[in-house]
């Protein structure tokens, strides 16, 4: 019982003899007097990326590409940023081979093996 009085009594004394600048209570570090969000802590790229995805845009292509079907009226879309490109397909899920040909911009272009479309579409660089 004591020791709890001796310890109250050293605390207090402590908090009484600092300055009154030191007593008041530390800033919360975030605008809304909690932990930061992402947006609030992002800095540099991260924030281009984090306001660019705000607004529906995939500047650097993060997100997972859109499943097309692969036929003439819904072919799969390729981005490039030059007129041509090289392709690889995976003609069947559990073939070992890639099958290379080049896409060329304009209309889609089929895979030499297996028929699947693909279209080269130009795409701008974010920077």
């Amino acid at each position: 019982m004591a020791s709890r009085i001796l310890l109250r009594a050293c605390r207090l004394a402590a908090v009484t003899s600092r300055p009154a600048l030191l007593r008041v209570a530390p800033r919360a570090l975030a605008s809304g007097g909690g932990i930061p969000t992402d947006e609030e802590q992002a800095a540099g790229l991260e924030r281009r990326i984090l306001q660019a995805m705000k607004k529906g845009k995939d500047p650097y292509s993060i997100f997972r590409p859109k499943e097309y079907a692969g036929t003439k009226e819904d072919p799969h879309i390729v981005p490039g940023i030059s007129n041509k490109r090289l392709v690889g397909c995976i003609c069947e899920e559990d073939n070992t081979a890639i099958v290379w040909f080049w896409l060329h911009e304009g209309n889609s272009q089929r895979c030499p093996s297996c028929g699947a479309h693909y279209k080269l579409v130009h795409h701008e660089l974010p920077h």
